[in-house]
């Protein structure tokens, strides 16, 4: 039945491309948040869509797409890590943000063994996803390669190495860890210690480079004795605090690879009875909720982990439009954030 030359049934794809004057693959750009579109050509879709209301079929562009509308954010660390960094919830809410107005899904993913790894590179196989976001990159896991073979739109939350092949989103690790051992040394220390993260993954490595940069650039020898590896955790900081004070009982400054460590370090050097910043001045990175809520607060190195999580959804989507491999390699900047610890 027709009312006024118009049928009264759903509008379809074919009717919105007419009444926007266009074609239909670019009405089904417009609705899949395609960038390569006109800013013309998209106005002129979405007023049509609004005109004769229509609403997309999301089963049947997906099938057509061979689209799921949904996206993987894949943590391969215990969930004892998840809930206590503030790091992974921060990456999480700004994933969430930028997928808020999207029909996409997001699945949260968590592996922890060799079992889980080998389900979900079933799962990858079987394209179940869209694409994946993977976060805490650690040197040898086999998830990016594997994501390249399938030739799957994926980003990666830092990166392996700096020839990373896959597309990823990070911080400049090197500088702000140099900026942050700078400014220890600047203030009169001179027997200033780091506390890594684990030196499996490139993030770690970078903030202890940043660390010799600034040591070097200070004309002070290395001291490997006044290197002190941990794991991102508040009690591997306890423990490489323990050891820099044994080892080193003279320190009077450190640069902790993360917030979480720091405050770890923080605990030992008041049970010492060493006073921060008077006797050790204490600097962590990240600049989370943790740097805030010690006494004395922490001095930290800002990274923008929300603004990191945006990025890498943003970064992940364009790649599902573009449907090319192009690869994107985003680095953010950093700030250091002086509070009372240093």
């Amino acid at each position: 039945m027709a009312v006024s030359g118009r049928h009264t049934g759903r509008p379809t794809l074919e009717e919105v491309a007419a009444r926007a004057g266009v074609g239909r693959g670019t009405v089904s750009r417009v609705i899949n948040g395609s960038p390569r579109v006109s800013d013309r050509a998209k106005t002129a879709v979405e007023a049509a869509i609004a005109e004769l209301g229509y609403v997309p079929n999301r089963a049947a562009r997906a099938l057509a797409g061979n689209r799921t509308d949904a996206i993987a954010l894949v943590i391969p660390e215990p969930e004892t890590r998840l809930f206590a960094e503030p790091y992974f919830s921060d990456i999480i809410r700004g994933v969430g943000a930028e997928l808020a107005d999207t029909d996409m899904q997001l699945l949260l993913t968590l592996i922890r063994t060799p079992k889980e790894r080998q389900r979900f590179a079933q799962y990858l196989s079987a394209h179940r996803v869209d694409g994946v976001l993977l976060v805490s990159v650690h040197e040898n896991d086999p998830l990016p390669d594997l994501l390249e073979q399938l030739e799957m739109p994926a980003v990666l939350n830092g990166r392996r190495s700096d020839l990373e092949s896959v597309s990823y989103v990070d911080a400049d690790n090197v500088g702000g860890a140099r900026s942050a051992v700078a400014h220890l040394l600047g203030r009169g220390r001179r027997s200033v210690a780091t506390i890594t993260g684990p030196l499996d993954m490139y993030v770690a490595r970078c903030r202890l480079d940043g660390y010799h940069q600034a040591i070097e650039a200070a004309g002070l020898g290395a001291d490997e004795a006044l290197v002190a590896r941990a794991d991102f955790t508040e009690e591997g900081g306890r423990a490489a605090m323990r050891s820099l004070l044994e080892l080193r009982p003279n320190v009077d400054g450190v640069f902790a690879a993360s917030d979480l460590m720091a405050a770890g370090a923080l605990q030992v050097l008041r049970q010492a009875g060493r006073r921060v910043p008077d006797d050790v001045a204490l600097i962590g990175f990240e600049d989370s909720a943790i740097a805030r809520h010690t006494d004395p607060q922490l001095t930290s190195v800002r990274q923008p982990t929300q603004e990191m999580g945006r990025t890498m959804a943003r970064v992940l989507l364009e790649e599902i439009a573009a449907r090319s491999p192009t690869r994107r390699h985003v680095v953010l900047a950093t700030e250091l954030v002086r509070r009372e610890s240093a």
